[in-house]
């Protein structure tokens, strides 16, 4: 898929995680909150030239490769890598733990994708002006 194919679920998934949150089911806007990073960071890595298959391991390679490539090469503030592991492991105990997230996490991770998802599109909307 393309970087363009990518965002664009990135930005689904954070709609999604938007309305989850408002119909009160904080573990589902946790886990779309994540993908919409998920999705945002496979764009990213997708432009400066890594490729599919570099990426398709696991969830912690894409999130490594996010961190060293992406957010320490400063194209996104550093802090993006730190929000991505985050709502990593967020998602997990979503996910899988019994008691789940509650509704302030699920704003928290909301807000987080939200902040990513909008750092990396700023990133690829100034590479392009740029040329």
């Amino acid at each position: 898929m393309t970087p363009e194919v990518w965002m664009a679920k990135a930005e689904r998934c954070l709609s999604s995680a938007e309305l989850l949150l408002e119909s009160g089911d904080p573990d589902a806007a946790c886990n779309r909150s994540y993908y919409a990073m998920f999705n945002a960071a496979r764009a990213a890595l997708l432009i400066i030239g890594l490729s599919e298959s570099a990426m398709s391991k696991t969830h912690s390679t894409l999130i490594g490769a996010f961190g060293l490539h992406i957010a320490k090469a400063e194209l996104v503030p550093t802090e993006m890598g730190r929000l991505f592991s985050r709502e990593s492991h967020r998602r997990l105990l979503s996910d899988y733990e019994g008691d789940g997230a509650s509704v302030a996490e699920a704003q928290d991770s909301v807000a987080n994708a939200n902040r990513f998802v909008s750092a990396v599109r700023s990133w690829i909307e100034l590479r392009q002006i740029s040329g």
